[in-house]
């Protein structure tokens, strides 16, 4: 028991140490797929202009997720719902020859993505800002999906 205290507060303390991490936030689909009609969004808040950010898609699947691929649509826009970009997102979250998983485990036969949407990027005023993504696959119902969410991180400066 102790064992499992001490690893729950070891966790948590890395996550907190994520200085770099500006805003992250997940959608979870408690029956395990995401429907077409679902499009998760998440609202943030930039308030330095003079810092680059990374934007990144966090997918979360089970090894039930039936193809090899994703492919998601992403939407930025200000806070008037002007659209500053957007894109169709496509990656591997398993091996296309082995069917071997990609990404990172931390449960059994759950698979954790990062998926670059912007690197780098500049925005050019401070305020509220809104990502939503949608399941651009050819089915309606995207078995082994868990959650989807965004992390928006504070670019690193290159030396």
């Amino acid at each position: 028991m102790r064992f499992f205290l001490l690893s729950i507060l070891v966790a948590l303390f890395a996550i907190g140490c994520d200085n770099s991490r500006v805003y992250e936030e997940y959608t979870d689909f408690d029956e395990r797929y995401w429907l077409v009609k679902e499009r998760p969004s998440f609202e943030f808040v930039i308030q330095d202009t003079t810092v680059r950010y990374n934007l990144l898609a966090n997918v979360r699947n089970s090894v039930s997720y039936p193809w090899s691929r994703i492919f998601i649509n992403y939407h930025l826009q200000d806070s008037t719902g002007k659209e500053l970009h957007k894109a169709l997102l496509s990656d591997f979250l398993f091996d296309a020859k082995t069917g071997k998983p990609k990404g990172t485990s931390g449960l059994g036969d759950i698979y954790d993505h990062q998926l670059l949407l912007l690197k780098d990027h500049r925005f050019k005023t401070t305020g509220k800002y809104k990502v939503s993504f949608e399941q651009y696959m050819r089915t309606d119902t995207l078995q082994g999906i868990l959650a989807v969410g965004l992390r928006v991180e504070k670019a690193p400066v290159d030396d």
